[in-house]
């Protein structure tokens, strides 16, 4: 895992062109090392035997039957429309 010397903080910062002071550097380069300790540490724990999985809850996808249905009629739709035109709704133009 990365440590102080492979990933540098202000290099990043610069790279970035993220003006850091001295002690901001400083303190986002300790904060950035506590966290990759923290990863080395989870890197260490025995998975083995655990099974692989895109959540740590189990999720379904639950579906209805497609089933038609009455909606609204045309004219029920546009029946609000401030703006209409052979049946369709008239809006304002986005694209130039």
């Amino acid at each position: 895992m990365a440590g102080t010397s492979e990933l540098d903080v202000g290099y990043v910062a610069r790279l970035a062109r993220i003006n850091l002071t001295e002690e901001e550097a400083n303190a986002f380069q300790k904060q950035l090392d506590d966290v990759l300790k923290y990863v080395e540490k989870l890197r260490q724990a025995d998975v083995s035997h655990v099974e692989a999985a895109a959540h740590a809850l189990p999720i379904f996808n639950v579906f209805r039957e497609d089933a038609a249905s009455e909606w609204f009629t045309a004219e029920q739709a546009l029946s609000n429309a401030p703006r209409k035109a052979n049946d369709l709704f008239i809006v304002p133009k986005v694209v130039e």
